[in-house]
């Protein structure tokens, strides 16, 4: 199949077909990822909020939430298991006693190592067969494909605002 039947492959379109592989590539990740998450008792997307944290000291849920790309409901959600892990703690701002602010447990600084062994793992295992030079193309060439459809759904923003496509 050359770059143009890929490119003009669509509904019906075999598994070669860019949609079909995208989907696939995506998927793969996700359940990679999850595995080796789930070995440190974590679910795909928990390492993107204690990494928010990380980088950005303690913060509010919502400031989480569009640092990490995702909506508060799901920011909820995850830092309610992160909390029952005993990962993250939630405290009422001194200021605004109606915002929470998020920040690490000693037990939550104590996964950074873990973490960043799974991200590597999964990198690493993405990449197999791939030179360097084919990894940084893969990632630029992501990176515009990420940019189109960051475009494409700005304007299709409902009453909570854009979809968020951020904090990959």
């Amino acid at each position: 199949m050359t770059e143009v039947d890929v490119r003009e492959t669509g509904p019906g379109e075999d598994g070669d077909g860019l949609n079909c592989l995208m989907a696939q590539t995506t998927r793969g990740h996700r359940v990679l990822l999850a595995g080796l998450l789930g070995e440190i008792d974590l679910y795909p997307g928990q390492e993107r909020v204690m990494a928010a944290i990380w980088e950005n000291g303690p913060q509010s849920q919502n400031a989480l939430a569009r640092i990490v790309g995702i909506d508060v409901s799901t920011m909820t959600k995850s830092l309610q298991r992160l909390e029952r892990s005993g990962f993250v703690r939630r405290s009422p701002c001194p200021t605004n006693r109606r915002v929470s602010i998020v920040d690490t447990t000693p037990e939550g600084d104590a996964l950074r190592p873990r973490i960043e062994r799974v991200l590597s793992e999964v990198h690493a295992r993405m990449t197999r067969g791939l030179t360097p030079e084919q990894t940084d193309q893969l990632c630029s060439l992501l990176g515009v494909v990420r940019g189109n459809l960051c475009r494409e759904v700005e304007p299709a923003a409902g009453p909570a605002g854009p979809i968020p496509l951020t904090g990959c």
